[in-house]
């Protein structure tokens, strides 16, 4: 299934599409790892948001991967940009507490094999779709769409 998720992801990529599971939607990107890195850090920034930390998630799995047993590489480069907006989780928070478990909101950026993508994890129905909105628009100006 994963396999069949991916060639779907990369088939819509090639069609100028987002590709949307249920639990995320990925965006292709035609440029470098760098290139979009730099653009969804710009795009983050451009809004007034600050982000809080730069998982580097591909280094760590391929630094870990032997430790672990394994010797797939999954990724190029990886990394995962974590921020957040005081205005639209006060919002969202206010709608309903245990939306904390959604905070802070996340970006990654992946190269996998030469292809670059950039995504965010899917948000349920309700108050969270405010935030998966604020997502889709950094990641399409990131990616020029």
């Amino acid at each position: 299934m994963q396999k069949f998720l991916g060639v779907c992801a990369v088939i819509l990529g090639l069609c100028g599409s987002a590709f949307a599971a249920d639990d995320t939607t990925v965006y292709e990107f035609d440029g470098s790892f760098d290139d979009a890195a730099f653009g969804v850090e710009s795009a983050i920034i451009d809004r007034g948001l600050v982000i809080d930390y730069v998982s580097h998630t591909g280094e760590m799995l391929n630094r870990t991967g032997s430790d672990v047993g394994s010797d797939a590489k999954l990724f190029e480069a990886a990394d995962i940009f974590i921020f957040c907006s005081a205005v639209l989780s006060r919002k969202v928070m206010e709608a309903d507490p245990m939306n904390i478990a959604f905070c802070p909101y996340g970006i990654f950026v992946a190269d996998r094999g030469g292809e670059v993508m950039v995504g965010y994890r899917n948000y349920p129905d309700g108050p969270m779709q405010e935030v998966q909105a604020l997502l889709d628009e950094i990641v399409r100006e990131a990616v020029g769409k």
